[in-house]
């Protein structure tokens, strides 16, 4: 963090530490990337099931024992994983945990840690929103700096939202886990957790506000990123969905007028 602080100081002055977290996270997201290439892949896979579960779904609606093995059978024979997707974020967790722990930590190698002093404009990288609260309020000026930084993950965590819910393989994952009541879901592990995962987006908010302020650009940077991520590798369902949605509203005399 050192060294990328020192490389970035002449354009960024104070906040050189602050960019180094950013350019630091945005390193880590490239070295997985080809994780979530594989995970994207995953989900696509699981969104091609789709008929085949609402057609299991039908088939087993009074029997939800009996669809619980019949969706599991079949995820297991076209080798595609009900919670993919889930790696990346996985992975990344020792990373935010290292960050955590170097600017939480007074000493560091048995010396001081000068990185706690180290600053984004008026807000110290190793304080936390209760810290800038103290020092000037929520308008102060290091209660401005947590508000934009909440201001940003809250619209990245928004668009996150959004995004999943149009995601036929999430869509269908919840609706596997809520189907039939308790019976549906019951014994199938993380079936509950995939109902709620396009609201745990907005679990960075309160992530940012309780952790040193690094850890929350961390935080910020990487969900920005993968919202991005996401939306290139899933670019070209959303071509076709626009697609389906014009010819939808041309109809096939429409189609032909633009060959």
């Amino acid at each position: 963090m050192d060294r990328l602080s020192a490389v970035l100081d002449p354009l960024f002055a104070a906040s050189a530490t602050a960019a180094a977290v950013v350019l630091f996270t945005m390193l880590v997201r490239v070295a997985l990337h080809p994780l979530a290439r594989a995970a994207v892949r995953g989900e696509k896979a699981r969104a091609g099931l789709a008929p085949q579960l609402a057609a299991v779904r039908r088939k087993y609606a009074k029997r939800p024992e009996r669809m619980k093995e019949e969706i599991l059978a079949l995820h297991a024979k076209e080798k595609v994983s009900p919670f993919a997707g889930m790696l990346p974020m996985l992975v990344q967790l020792p990373v935010f945990f290292v960050m955590y722990h170097v600017f939480s930590s007074a000493e560091v190698g048995g010396r001081a840690n000068e990185l706690l002093g180290h600053r984004l404009f008026a807000a110290p990288l190793g304080s936390r929103w209760t810290d800038a609260l103290a020092q000037g309020g929520l308008l102060g000026a290091q209660g401005v700096v947590y508000l934009g930084l909440f201001a940003v993950i809250a619209a990245v965590a928004t668009w996150s939202f959004l995004r999943a819910r149009r995601n036929p393989a999430v869509a269908e994952s919840a609706q596997w886990a809520g189907t039939g009541g308790a019976g549906a879901g019951a014994g199938v592990p993380g079936a509950g957790l995939v109902k709620w995962l396009p609201l745990l987006s907005f679990a960075t908010l309160i992530t940012a506000a309780v952790v040193p302020l690094a850890a929350g650009l961390y935080v910020a940077t990487t969900t920005a990123w993968t919202v991005a991520e996401r939306a290139w590798l899933h670019r070209d369902r959303e071509v076709g969905d626009e697609g389906t949605a014009g010819a939808g509203r041309g109809g096939p005399g429409r189609r032909t007028s633009t060959q």
